[in-house]
This record gives structure tokens, C-alpha cells and sequence, in this order.
């Protein structure tokens, strides 16, 4: 009986955590949110493909030397980094129980932790949609998704300029505080990700 009643309670807060302001409990990222997950993802791209030292070779001529040039300040490390970007927010979750910008994080959601965690205890869990569909990539990160390509398509130059000439600059100042989000609301860029999401950042890097 005390089970049940935890559980029944335990449901009762994770029922709320799941409700929102708007009629639908859906609450789409602001272009705060967007700019900030791009930039930190574009970032975090170009970490991952500057651990190279490696050359290109440029140039046709057969009578001429082909030009070297640095992988890392390439243009085709650029390209690459770019291509697929914000197919990478679909590895985001959305957590609820959280009220700042960093309800947008990878890995489970507390939330759905708890709820699988009842499911595999043999607690009956009805949230209005089908078990296989929990961990799929929900309307929220869709649409994230989709704000990306468009703010990615928006300041490509800008994020050009950037990688050019101006890396020493964070990418979340150039491109979202002095640029995107120019005489809007920066306060989501202060959130500090939770702890857990500091150390998946630096092994996913």
C-alpha cells in the first residue's frame, strides 16, 4: 500500500513537471535558446575536427607545386563542421523539470528516468502516448531543429566571418549577443549547464 501510494504521489509530481504555461504543455525554444545551442554545438564541432595537424594540398597545375594549407583553417573544415549541425539537436531531451534554457540538454531527462524506472517496476504509466515513442526526439526538439536551420541559413556570413577572423571571440558573443540577439533577450546565455551536463560535454569532446 505505501508503494502504491509513493508512486501514485511520485506520479502526481512528475505530472505537473510535465505541464506548461500553454494549453498543450508545449513550450518552444526562444531564439535565445536556439542561437545558444547552436553556437555551443558549432563549437564543439570544430573542437572535434581541430585535433588534426594534417595538410591539404591545393592547386591543379601540373607545373606548379600544389599550395598547402592547414586543415584546422580551412575552409573545408568549416564545411564540414556545418554540414549535419543541427541534426545533432534530435540527440537532445527535453527536461521539464528544469525552467531555464537548460531544459534543453542531452541524455534522459530526470523525469523520464523516474518514469522508465516505474515501467520496469511493473507500475502502470499512461502519459497519453505510446511507451515506444517516450525516448523519441519530442515536438520541442523538432522545432528546435528546424529554428536552427533557419538562424544557421540567416547569419551563415556571420558565423563565416567568425571562423576567418575572429575565433578568439566566443561564438556565443559574436554570433548570438552582438548579432542574432542584437537588442533581444540574452539572459538565457548566463544559464550554466548542471554539472552532469559539464561532464558529458567534455567526454563527448
Amino acid at each position: 500500500m505505501i508503494l502504491v501510494m509513493k508512486s501514485f504521489i511520485l506520479l502526481l509530481l512528475i505530472a505537473k513537471s510535465l505541464s506548461n504555461t500553454s494549453e498543450d504543455g508545449v513550450k518552444y525554444a526562444n531564439k535565445c535558446e536556439v542561437c545558444k545551442i547552436l553556437a555551443i554545438e558549432l563549437e564543439g564541432r570544430l573542437l572535434e575536427t581541430g585535433k588534426t595537424s594534417e595538410y591539404l594540398e591545393l592547386g591543379y597545375s601540373i607545373d606548379q607545386p600544389k599550395k598547402k594549407k592547414e586543415y584546422k583553417k580551412s575552409e573545408l573544415r568549416l564545411v564540414e563542421s556545418l554540414d549535419g549541425l543541427c541534426e545533432r539537436i534530435l540527440q537532445y531531451n527535453i527536461h521539464k523539470e528544469r525552467t531555464d534554457s537548460t531544459r534543453f540538454a542531452k541524455g534522459m531527462s530526470q523525469t523520464f528516468q523516474t518514469l522508465h524506472g516505474l515501467v520496469n517496476k511493473g507500475v502502470k504509466v499512461e502519459l497519453g502516448i505510446p511507451y515506444e515513442l517516450w525516448d523519441k526526439p519530442s515536438v520541442e526538439i523538432t522545432n528546435m531543429k528546424t529554428q536552427c536551420e533557419d538562424l544557421l541559413e540567416t547569419y551563415e556570413s556571420d558565423i563565416e566571418e567568425w571562423y576567418f577572423n575572429d575565433q578568439t571571440n566566443s561564438l556565443l558573443n559574436y554570433l548570438c549577443e552582438d548579432r542574432a540577439l542584437k537588442n533581444s533577450d540574452v539572459s538565457c546565455l548566463n544559464d550554466a549547464p548542471t554539472k552532469g551536463d559539464t561532464r558529458r560535454l567534455k567526454q563527448e569532446l
